[in-house]
């Protein structure tokens, strides 16, 4: 089989080359859209043609044109690659004539998929690259940590150590060259540090699951929520010492666990054509009207990717929430909570707060859950307050939104109005049952701008969502359901 890949970036057009010669393909390559021309002119015809859309000379989009308005070439399979991922933006694409789209950066699996589904190859293509381990690159100035990361990451069949680097900027000119799947990434480290090379990486690569690596101390905090904050995607806490066992520990327990939650084998992540519905159906379940106009408070709950889906939503909709709380569990240590509340709070310009015990739960106000409590509401509809316990873990989690969500449906009942984004397990399932038996409603992030689909996606798969969307939506939606209130 033969591919050409037209791309203007040298690294990109590297690593599909890559993937394709795993797929037995044949790859020539072209810079921009005229010299795909040019090859096209000359070489023998290939089975799929990959288009980035953004290059010199001639874009994407007019090559995509060319070629569906010559007989000669009307028939090639054209698959787009860009870093485009708006819905409108891959709608035009289709429209314009590409077959099928994926979004960078992109698993090996996925591509193959897509060739099985435009006809190009057989399914065997998909049952070979599947095979193929989770490429992850580590930065960390420490040798001793990185050698730990190395030797124990390498002690899991599923990944494969793809390169390592010292610092921030070491590790833009690794990515440069090659893409890996997920990028773990130290906070604090000379010439450039975490943060500033993450922001660097989301400028650059907008969809590369990134992990932070950092120390539990109050400086390493603040920067690692800055940095969930600014877009990464998941964290791990290191041990307090430098024990090479302890490290590797927390390695086998958290981190391969969070790596394989962003880079799942078998599905990964989608780049969805327009108008494409999630790969599992789901049914959504109206809200009522009563629900609709009389919100008395709000209650959210995230995990995996939640401070970046906070930072987004809670901007959103804070100016219609001011006669209602809003409370909020976040998967996070209790050396972090504090911090991302500050975070948040200068982002909304409203008071963000860790919540404490006992204290009068106040319209136009949010909480957060302190790290290591369950957060429930006591005290009356009326004149709500705070509870923080120490009860088991739910759902493996403490706090956990479960214990939230009922507390609130008792309290509240169809005044109840909750949202479940971004996040792994299935915390807030049951919680969220028992606010729509109580008359509220749920709001449940899609999967596509989802870092892991599985909190909200568990509550969609139920079809106990009023509506599944967007991130950017989201905060939208909730505006309007307040100012309907009354």
């Amino acid at each position: 089989m033969r591919a050409l890949i037209v791309d203007d970036s040298k690294p990109s057009r590297s690593i599909v080359s890559r993937v394709l010669r795993e797929l037995n393909f044949e790859c020539a390559e072209a810079a921009n859209g005229a010299e795909a021309l040019d090859v096209l002119a000359t070489q023998a015809r290939p089975d799929i043609v990959t288009i980035n859309w953004h290059m010199p000379v001639m874009d994407g989009l007019e090559l995509i044109r060319r070629l569906r308005g010559d007989p000669a070439t009307r028939g090639l399979r054209l698959l787009m690659i860009s870093t485009e991922h708006d819905r409108e933006q891959i709608a035009t694409a289709l429209a314009t004539g590409a077959d099928d789209y994926v979004s960078k950066p992109f698993t090996s699996d996925l591509l193959a998929r897509k060739l099985v589904e435009l006809g190009v190859c057989g399914d065997a293509a998909v049952r070979t690259v599947t095979r193929r381990p989770i490429r992850v690159f580590v930065c960390d100035d420490s040798h001793t940590i990185r050698s730990v990361l190395t030797a124990t990451l390498a002690t899991d069949p599923d990944i494969r150590v793809a390169g390592s680097a010292v610092n921030g900027q070491a590790c833009l000119d690794a990515l440069a060259s090659e893409l890996p799947d997920v990028v773990l990434l130290d906070v604090e480290m000379p010439v450039m540090d975490g943060l500033s090379a993450l922001r660097e990486i989301r400028r650059r690569h907008p969809r590369l699951p990134v992990v932070m690596f950092s120390s539990l101390t109050e400086r390493g905090a603040k920067a690692t929520v800055d940095a969930l904050v600014a877009g990464a995607n998941d964290y791990v806490a290191k041990p307090s010492g430098l024990n090479p066992e302890d490290v590797a520990a927390r390695i086998r327990s958290e981190v391969i666990t969070r790596i394989k939650a962003l880079v799942p084998r078998g599905e990964p992540v989608a780049a969805l054509r327009a108008g494409d519905q999630p790969r599992v159906a789901v049914p959504a379940r109206p809200a009522s009207t009563a629900t609709r106009g009389q919100v008395r408070g709000v209650v959210i709950a995230t995990s995996t990717g939640g401070p970046a889906a906070l930072a987004e939503v809670l901007p959103g909709f804070v100016a219609a929430a001011s006669g209602v709380p809003v409370l909020v569990v976040q998967h996070m240590p209790a050396t972090f909570t504090g911090r991302l509340a500050e975070s948040l709070g200068k982002l909304c310009g409203v008071p963000v707060r860790e919540a404490a015990e006992g204290v009068a739960v106040k319209g136009g106000e949010i909480l957060l859950a302190p790290g290591g409590r369950h957060m429930l509401l006591a005290g009356t509809a009326v004149e709500p307050r705070i509870r923080l316990t120490d009860d088991p873990p739910e759902n493996s989690c403490r706090p956990a939104a479960d214990v939230l969500f009922r507390s609130a449906a008792r309290l509240w009942g169809s005044g109840t109005l909750a949202v479940v984004l971004t996040g792994m397990g299935r915390d807030g399932l049951q919680g969220s049952r028992a606010i729509v038996e109580a008359g509220g409603s749920v709001i449940a992030q899609d999967e596509f701008t989802s870092v892991v689909w599985g909190m909200p996606g568990e509550v969609a798969r139920a079809g106990i969502a009023a509506a599944v969307l967007p991130l950017g939506q989201i905060g939208v939606e909730v505006a309007l359901r307040l100012r309907k209130r009354g």
